[in-house]
């Protein structure tokens, strides 16, 4: 076991340009992991004074979006510095920059699993043919990689089901974090009002992207069969497709038509205005038809929120009965999830007294376990037990 020195974090997104989960997990990570060691940060997109970037390939101008991720990761495997001890890859993304970028250097490929491909079929509409190739990109760095990390304990069950070739021995998890003192109650209600938000009565509060994977159309039908006297809040931006945005607006509409106040908010929300919104929302709402965690789940459970989830993926991992309340999900009875989904959100929306015991657990849970400095110190150690 060695004390590794530097580690090339290869990502593609970075500060300022953060839409997901991912990027959430790799800027926390890096941040927590600096005191211990040095880390050189790679991304797509233009340079940044903390970070390399990568993307200005002009003979790929013309290409699909899935071939243009293969140009720029070749030239992120390039521009890996040689002294590096190891490199850490998140995402098919820069998966195979990893792989590429071990090989050439003769150092260890680490991954983060965040989410897999082959559980994510609805990416086609995306990629169109490129769906096929990051498909392969996942798979060849998986079969390849020195360690994985999974963010549950239900992604490495996953990943061994869909990557059998995958020694077990390889694949360790480590939960996602949170910062509890950027995400903590905020008793400020400023924000939430310029937001538009009715405080006079409780509402449910969905956040995310717009993505088949987060479920907002379940989110959206299940809050249309609230009564008037909860309100209903959505930040949702970012659509994947066209087509996926057009099903949310139509969804929307049909919310609008029973909830005229209902507030959805289409643009990125700065983090000091989603802290207020999750602070005074009755419940957080996760919604999601795939998710290997959930970092926004953390983020709520730190602003002192009861969390309605559905039972899918890691989530069960971080909220239970204690801090919160898990709906199964039946991908062949989607009314019978949303019909669940509507109740849990009025049985924590009519029972403040309740919400703020599931608010303060989920507090407490999330200051003793999901801290980011605990997650730098365990990804540390492994990556100490691979140079």
């Amino acid at each position: 076991m060695g004390s590794p020195a530097s580690v090339a974090m290869l990502t593609r997104e970075w500060p300022p340009e953060i839409y997901g989960g991912a990027g959430v997990h790799v800027s926390s990570l890096t941040e927590a992991l600096a005191p211990l060691m040095q880390v050189q940060v790679h991304c797509f997109g233009s340079d940044r004074p903390d970070a390399k970037g990568y993307g200005d390939n002009h003979l790929l101008a013309a290409a699909d979006p899935a071939m243009q991720v293969v140009g720029i990761d070749v030239q992120m495997a390039a521009g890996v510095a040689a002294d590096s001890a190891l490199v850490h890859s998140h995402t098919w993304y820069t998966n195979l920059a990893g792989q590429l970028a071990a090989l050439r250097l003769g150092v260890p490929h680490l991954m983060t699993a965040h989410s897999l491909e082959p559980r994510r079929p609805w990416k086609a509409e995306q990629l169109g043919g490129g769906y096929a190739l990051s498909c392969w990109i996942e798979r060849t760095a998986y079969s390849g990689a020195d360690a994985v990390i999974a963010v549950s304990g239900h992604m490495r069950a996953d990943l061994l089901d869909c990557y059998p070739q995958v020694d077990p021995a390889k694949v360790h998890v480590i939960h996602n974090g949170i910062n509890p003192t950027l995400y903590l109650p905020d008793p400020d209600t400023a924000l939430v009002e310029a937001a538009g938000v009715d405080l006079s009565r409780p509402y449910v509060l969905a956040v995310g992207r717009i993505t088949r994977q987060k479920g907002f159309g379940h989110f959206l039908r299940a809050a249309a069969a609230l009564p008037p006297e909860v309100g209903v809040v959505m930040c949702a931006s970012a659509p994947d497709t066209e087509q996926v945005r057009l099903e949310v607006e139509s969804a929307w509409a049909q919310l609008q038509a029973v909830h005229p106040r209902a507030v959805w908010l289409r643009d990125h929300v700065p983090q000091p205005t989603l802290r207020q919104l999750l602070t005074h929302a009755a419940a957080f709402v996760c919604p999601s038809i795939y998710e290997p965690l959930g970092i926004v789940n953390l983020e709520a459970m730190a602003c002192g929120t009861a969390v309605v989830a559905s039972d899918v993926g890691g989530i069960p991992e971080v909220v239970d009965e204690r801090n919160g309340m898990l709906v199964h999900y039946d991908a062949n009875d989607s009314e019978f999830f949303e019909r669940e989904l509507a109740q849990a959100m009025l049985t924590v929306a009519a029972d403040p007294a309740r919400a703020a015991a599931l608010g303060a657990a989920g507090r407490q849970r999330v200051e003793a376990e999901f801290s980011w400095d605990r997650v730098a110190r365990r990804t540390f150690d492994l990556y100490a037990s691979l140079v």
